[in-house]
Formats: C-alpha cells, sequence, structure tokens
C-alpha cells in the first residue's frame, strides 16, 4: 500500500538531486527520424525533388558534388513503466516495493516535463489511462492500491503486444523479480532493442536468504504447483548458487545490449534504491 506519506518524501528527495537524477529524463532526446533538427548526423546525394535549400554550399564549392545534410530530430521520448503485477510478486513485501520504485520513476519524469505510460503486466497488460500533469501521480498511486497481484508472468508475450503499441521509440522502465527463463528474457530484451530499456529487479530478503531447513512442503505462488523436500544445508547453498547464477545472467545479457539492471532487496531504504538506480543511470 502506498501512502501520501510517500509521496511528500519523494518531493523531498526531489529537491535533493534534481540536477543529478531529473536531468536524465527531461530535456531533448535524440530521435532516430531524420529532419530538420539542430543535431548533425551525415550527407547523403542530393536527389531530384528535395529541398534546394538544404544543399551544403561549400561542400558543392569544394567537389562540384550536390550533397544534403541530414539531421536528427529532438524529441522527448515517452517514459514507459512496467510493473510486474503476477502472483510471484506477491510474496513478502516485492508488490509495494515495486509499485514505490514505479511511481517514483513515473514522477521525477513527470517533474522533468516528460509523459508518462504506466502498465502492469502479468499474463496480460493493464494499462493505466494517463492524466495530463503532476496531478496523476495521486490517481495512479490509487490505482496501483487496488491491484491484486495475480496469474503467472509472460514476459516475453507482453514484451512483444508492449512493444507493437508504443510505434516510436521510446524509455521503457521494467520492475520485476525475473524469476522467468532466461531465454524469455532475452527475448524480452530483443523486442525493446531499439529502446532506451532499464530493468529493476526486486527479490524479498527471504528469497535472497532462505534459511529455512528440514521436512518442507512448496508451493509455486504462481502455477500452485507443489512439492515436499528435505532442505539441508547443501539446499541452501545450492539454491543461493543458482538465483545468484540466474541475476549474473540476467545482468550479463543487459550489458551485452547497453541496458541498465539494477538488483535490489526489499529491506534496502526505499530512497536509498532511488538513489542508487537513478544515479546508475
Amino acid at each position: 500500500m502506498i501512502s501520501t506519506d510517500f509521496l511528500d518524501a519523494l518531493a523531498r528527495f526531489n529537491l535533493i538531486v534534481r540536477k543529478r537524477v531529473t536531468s536524465n529524463f527531461s530535456g531533448p532526446r535524440k530521435s532516430r527520424a531524420q529532419g530538420r533538427g539542430l543535431i548533425y548526423k551525415d550527407y547523403r546525394q542530393y536527389s531530384p525533388g528535395d529541398d534546394f535549400r538544404a544543399v551544403d554550399w561549400k561542400v558543392f564549392a569544394r567537389t562540384d558534388d550536390l550533397v544534403i545534410k541530414n539531421y536528427e530530430e529532438e524529441k522527448n521520448l515517452i517514459v514507459h513503466i512496467l510493473v510486474d503485477s503476477s502472483h510471484s510478486m506477491s510474496f513478502g513485501k516485492k508488490f509495494d516495493y515495486a509499485t514505490m520504485i514505479g511511481v517514483g520513476h513515473a514522477y521525477l519524469a513527470l517533474k522533468g516535463n516528460d509523459k508518462v505510460q504506466f502498465a502492469t503486466f502479468g499474463e496480460d497488460l493493464d494499462i493505466y489511462q494517463s492524466r495530463r500533469g503532476i496531478s496523476q501521480v495521486m490517481s495512479m498511486i490509487d490505482y496501483l492500491n487496488k491491484v491484486k497481484p495475480k496469474g503467472k508472468t509472460d514476459l516475453a508475450g507482453i514484451a512483444r503486444k508492449y512493444r507493437k503499441m508504443i510505434g516510436s521509440r521510446a524509455m521503457v522502465i521494467i520492475i520485476s523479480d525475473f524469476l522467468s527463463s532466461l531465454d524469455s528474457i532475452k527475448e524480452m530484451l530483443a523486442c525493446f532493442s531499439q529502446d532506451e530499456v532499464s530493468l529493476v529487479h526486486i527479490l524479498d530478503e527471504k528469497e535472497k536468504n532462505f534459511f529455512a531447513e528440514g521436512d518442507l512442503r512448496l508451493s509455486d505462488s504462481e502455477s500452485h504447483d507443489r512439492m515436499r523436500t528435505f532442505f539441508s544445508l547443501k539446499s541452501r547453498q545450492e539454491y543461493t548458487e543458482r538465483l545468484e547464477n540466474h541475476i549474473a545472467q540476467v545482468q550479463h545479457e543487459c550489458l551485452t545490449r547497453g541496458v541498465d539492471f539494477s538488483s535490489i532487496c526489499t529491506e534496502t531504504p526505499i530512497f536509498e534504491a532511488f538513489y542508487s538506480v537513478f544515479t546508475k543511470r
């Protein structure tokens, strides 16, 4: 549950790190669309029908070639924030923590005069209908407080569906526990290969440091499959190794694709997590 006290604290946090953080969201961003912008890109040969005023006459004077400067248009990216609301996020404090990270991103982007689109996802997408201005943050909090995590996670399917909806190049922030197969995560990243992407990985303290031992009955929160097992010290070590290896593989995929990756435990104070995520970016 997100309270209005969180929003007040977020406003104070914004004042503390405004120059270092909001500058990452606000202001002009490069578009791959060609046009008469301010950022020079390259030259191309003049073709009949091109605007004659765009010819670079200095190059013509030296080479007798008619060439035109290509420019990159400057425009703000839309910030798309996707929060995992599958049933696995109901474990411990993960979903509340993830929504606060999401609202924090939205607040700072809106303070930087960027447009924000917010959505939750599990097996399907649930898109919050954005309103204009910073006032939409309050309605966003109200919307998220009513969301109950449920269903399975389909990262690849959601990414394919969402990418078709957003059209132009965008900034995409995905907040999840990413407890999915590496292949599904790779496919998700491939769908957003043309975008500025940031993954925020959330784990609960009890998932990261699993202390249970002995005869256990375990239940998968998404598939509801159950199993009985004996959990020894060796089992705990194997679990920790597999979890750390999965996180390392996801981080490696992000690194090779130029994607920001942050892994956060819910025991980390929320504004310490914010600072870590934003200053890294």
